[in-house]
């Protein structure tokens, strides 16, 4: 469908008609019933789309005006002048065109990742016989960090005029493009009919997936592993059995099928490739300490690249992947699948999420969890390794799922903490700040030995580097068998 196909309706109220209807409402019920419903129609209507809006050309004439009559200087000349100019803009707003006649349509991406450029359009039909002077404002929110969102321009009678912008929006979520206002000027210039429309849109800002390239990477390596091709980095070949084959020299000995072999009186070995259809389920923390920026963005927003670099590598590779959002509470579930709309299916339920200042119920998720899915499964935690919160809240925790699933904990590292922790301080502020650096670092190696302790494995990476690392270790479970 085109952008002016997908126009919606112009038909719509004007935020003015809520102050129509307050002041109807106000007056006297004995009053109101008086006029009845035709004087309430009226003053709405006139309210929405007939006050009179001045123009600049009508301030600058005044303004002349003005001088004129300081240096006249006559009472009389006074009252001519601007009841001539009252007169002039009256009859001019009078003969401008309702807006309701001029047909704007607005076309624009339905959905967008965060930081990449789109564009707008809006497609102004003059239906009428002569040339008209239109001015718009559309309701775009700041942080689209579009170009323009209002703009004026000359229709030639009948005919269709585009208007185009682009946008770069700098906050991820859920954007609802509602009202465009349209002014329309008279045949002078001095005076204007303005009317708001609701022409509904809504907007949808996707993180963004800085690690495509990495996981395509990944996944292409695994497939070439899957037919019999070696690497020099590659680890293990998988754990389920795939064929018999003829030897080649870059086989291992121990993959030499004896019985095979004395069979076809030739060496003969056995090929397997990594399991397929298993679990991996992400657990995304979205409380107050995936706040915290680091470089400049939330932890939360590095966590879901790496979800999203999990989700694609483990979808195209045949196993299954979902997603579990929670803080306080459950924000989203996404059932574990492996088809080709996964990866849209997670972002989408990611997207406007916004990280709550409230503890985590890790106990609560956890729960929630086992009992949606059952199977033995990689469950991999995104939080911050914090200390005191990790003792606290994930560590009694853990028990619940320690047990029958592999468990990962993602967390994101603060290059600026390590740059503090190995910088030679030059002043009183840079010693404290390195000593408080250290000692956050310390903790740091300290929470990750406790829960190596309790069998979890975890992944903690720079900026960056957190999603290509999390794919690693995805891949060398598979290849070790230990789901």
């Amino acid at each position: 469908m085109s952008p002016r196909q997908s126009a919606i309706s112009e038909s719509a109220a004007s935020p003015l008609d809520a102050e129509a209807g307050a002041l109807v409402s106000a007056a006297p019920p004995v009053a109101a019933r008086a006029r009845g419903a035709g004087s309430v129609r009226f003053l709405r209507r006139g309210i929405a789309g007939i006050l009179p809006y001045p123009t600049r050309r009508l301030a600058g004439l005044w303004m002349v005006a003005a001088i004129a009559l300081i240096a006249i200087n006559q009472s009389w000349a006074f009252w001519a002048v601007n009841g001539l100019l009252l007169f002039l803009f009256l009859s001019d707003v009078a003969l401008a065109t309702s807006p309701n006649r001029i047909r704007v349509e607005r076309g624009m991406p339905e959905v967008i990742s965060l930081g990449v450029k789109g564009g707008i359009g809006w497609y102004l039909t003059n239906p009428t016989g002569r040339r008209q002077v239109v001015g718009f404002s559309d309701e775009l929110a700041p942080s689209l960090n579009a170009g323009t969102r209002r703009q004026r321009v000359s229709i030639p009678s009948r005919r269709c005029v585009e208007v185009r912008t682009s946008f770069r929006p700098s906050r991820r979520g859920r954007f609802d493009v509602s009202l465009v206002t349209v002014r329309v000027e008279g045949p002078m210039g001095l005076g204007a009919r303005q009317r708001a429309r609701r022409m509904r849109h809504i907007l949808r800002v996707y993180p963004p997936f800085k690690s495509k390239d990495e996981a395509e990477l990944r996944i292409n390596k695994a497939r070439i592993l899957e037919v019999g091709l070696r690497s020099a980095q590659g680890r293990g070949g998988g754990t389920e059995f795939d064929q018999l084959r003829e030897y080649n020299v870059d086989d291992e000995f121990k993959r030499i099928d004896w019985a095979a072999t004395a069979r076809a009186n030739r060496a003969i070995v056995r090929t397997y490739r990594a399991e397929r259809n298993q679990t991996v389920i992400c657990l995304l923390d979205n409380g107050r300490m995936m706040a915290g920026r680091v470089d400049d963005v939330p932890r939360v927003e590095h966590a879901m690249d790496a979800v999203m670099m999990l989700t694609a590598v483990a979808s195209r590779l045949g196993d299954r992947a979902g997603l579990v959002a929670f803080d306080s509470k459950i924000q989203a579930t996404v059932s574990p699948g492996h088809g080709r709309d996964q990866l849209g299916k997670v972002t989408e339920a990611m997207y406007d999420l916004e990280p709550q200042l409230a503890e985590s119920d890790y106990r609560g998720a956890f729960a929630h969890t086992l009992a949606r899915f059952r199977r033995r499964a990689m469950l991999v935690i995104f939080s911050d390794l914090v200390d005191q919160a990790v003792q606290e809240n994930l560590l009694p925790a853990l028990p619940l799922i320690v047990r029958s699933h592999l468990v990962v904990v993602a967390a994101v590292q603060d290059p600026d903490v390590v740059r503090w922790a190995t910088a030679t301080p030059v002043d009183g502020s840079g010693a404290y700040r390195k000593a408080a650096a250290v000692v956050a670092l310390d903790e740091r190696r300290r929470t990750v030995a406790r829960l190596r302790g309790v069998g979890v494995t975890v992944v903690d990476a720079p900026p960056g580097k957190l999603a290509p690392r999390l794919a690693d270790a995805y891949l060398k479970v598979k290849a070790t068998g230990r789901l």
